[in-house]
């Protein structure tokens, strides 16, 4: 979802730094054959995490939510080259799809692809993480939040997509709506926490940036 009007916002994307060909390729191939491809982070988005990831060129990234693989290969353009990027999803059926674009990036043997559920896998990794993106499934945000901050650098960076939720956040949440009612408090959470200082974007549908003290 855009919340600017159609006019500013297709100034900015024109305005702003163009995908990588391999990515272009992704993206395209993402809309053509998988299901809900709205998910895919998608050009601008892609290179506001290229940019922040290039402006604080982390060692160690971990990603909670695959999905095709586009968000990890933009993340990883700012990582160093000793650097690994952990990256998790839970659908074994876009495993192959995500790791061919992989193998055919500059950071094939920097990714790490797990698959199966980011609550059984992220207590296995014994990493100390420069940067985090989370965006699986939203009813676990304030889980994975809490699972992660113990493993995170000081300086380390995390952050957190659909923050805003099409703009559910602000309306009146329906009672069974648990996504929404958990994006609330994760939202209330990333701006309360001692631990961490907080700034949340209206970019897409909304993009939080989180920095361990």
């Amino acid at each position: 979802m855009n919340f600017l009007p159609e006019k500013i916002d297709n100034y900015v994307v024109n305005h702003s730094q163009k995908e990588p060909e391999l990515l272009q390729q992704l993206n395209k191939e993402t809309w053509q054959k998988i299901l809900n491809p709205r998910m895919l982070s998608g050009g601008y988005q892609g290179r506001i995490l290229s940019m922040i990831s290039k402006l604080i060129q982390p060692k160690t990234i971990l990603e909670i939510g695959t999905y095709t693989g586009y968000s990890a290969l933009c993340l990883a353009e700012g990582m160093q080259k000793n650097g690994t990027l952990f990256t998790i999803d839970k659908n074994e059926e876009l495993e192959d799809f995500a790791k061919k674009y992989f193998e055919q990036s500059l950071y094939n043997t920097q990714i790490k692809q797990l698959v199966g559920n980011a609550l059984d896998i992220i207590p296995t990794l014994n990493e100390k993480f420069d940067m985090v993106f989370i965006d699986a499934d939203k009813a676990n945000y304030i889980t994975y939040y809490y699972m992660i901050i113990g493993k995170m650098n000081s300086g380390g960076i995390i952050l957190s997509d659909n923050v805003l939720w099409s703009g559910k956040v602000v309306a009146e949440i329906e009672p069974n709506d648990k996504d929404t009612k958990t994006l609330v408090e994760y939202n209330e959470l990333l701006n309360s926490d001692d631990r961490i200082e907080t700034i949340l974007l209206p970019i897409r549908d909304g993009l939080s940036i989180s920095r361990v003290k």
